[in-house]
């Protein structure tokens, strides 16, 4: 089975968006110890580039996913939007809109439109550090807007369906290699 490293985005002093006393580093840490523990009872191997409340630079989690020969890149966000409730869904973010990170991306959107998150699609970010430095397929997951209410009732409500559905779309993908 492939290795699927799994990154909780930012931790210690960055705290990622924040809302209402909420916590970006947070959210992300807790849906990917939970995506994770899906993917190993699936037999997948999986290398977490944190697992407490650390920070890590882009740069860095790219360099050790690198060093660890992972298959697979997913980085695990929430999205913020300008003004509170404002946007809602998700978006999962690739270096190009074509490859096996882009189906990727598909699998996992299309699995969390399944729990009730509007699905944004798949989007074009070449510049950002875990994308671009990454030597495997790599995506960014925005599982909802963090400053939007409807999107934390589905990501506390369904918490477990969310991170089922992240895991499925990751299985989806590695399966069919």
């Amino acid at each position: 089975m492939p290795l699927v490293v799994i990154d909780p985005g930012h931790g210690g002093n960055n705290p990622g968006a924040v809302y209402q006393g909420r916590q970006e580093k947070d959210d992300t840490l807790a849906l990917s110890l939970a995506v994770g523990r899906i993917l190993e009872q699936n037999g997948v191997n999986v290398y977490f580039t944190r697992t407490d409340d650390v920070y890590e630079s882009p740069a860095q989690k790219a360099m050790e996913a690198n060093a660890v020969g992972g298959d697979y890149f997913v980085s695990i966000h929430r999205n913020s939007g300008t003004y509170p409730n404002q946007y809602t869904g998700v978006v999962t973010l690739v270096y190009s809109s074509y490859g096996e990170a882009a189906r990727l991306a598909d699998n996992i959107n299309e699995r969390l439109e399944q729990v009730g998150f509007e699905n944004n699609g798949v989007a074009e970010r070449p510049n950002l550090a875990v994308l671009q430095q990454t030597e495997m397929p790599s995506v960014i997951v925005e599982v909802g807007f963090i400053n939007t209410d409807a999107d934390n009732r589905l990501f506390d409500q369904r918490f477990y369906e969310v991170a089922q559905a992240i895991a499925d779309g990751i299985l989806e993908t590695v399966e069919t290699v």
